[in-house]
């Protein structure tokens, strides 16, 4: 049996499955599901990132609005 064959039977079991046995599989898998979850940076990329910030407090750089960004990457907009 191929693995989307699988996934897919386990998909349509868990939809109907009793609630016992869905926190049985949860539990099982409990410790890599909050693994991928997770969302770490390097020592390096905070370092850039708090090098950014003080530039952005200090006014030393240029921000830009959720809507100018945007408008920027749709390329409605010059920076």
């Amino acid at each position: 049996m191929t693995t989307a064959a699988i996934r897919s039977r386990l998909l349509s079991y868990l939809a109907d499955a009793d609630d016992t046995k869905i926190k049985a599989v949860y539990t099982l898998l409990e410790k890599e599901i909050e693994e991928k979850n997770a969302f770490t940076l390097t020592d390096e990329q905070l370092e850039i990132l708090d090098r950014e910030h003080e530039l952005h407090m200090s006014g030393k750089s240029k921000s830009y609005s959720w809507t100018e960004a945007e408008q920027i990457i749709k390329g409605e907009k010059g920076f």
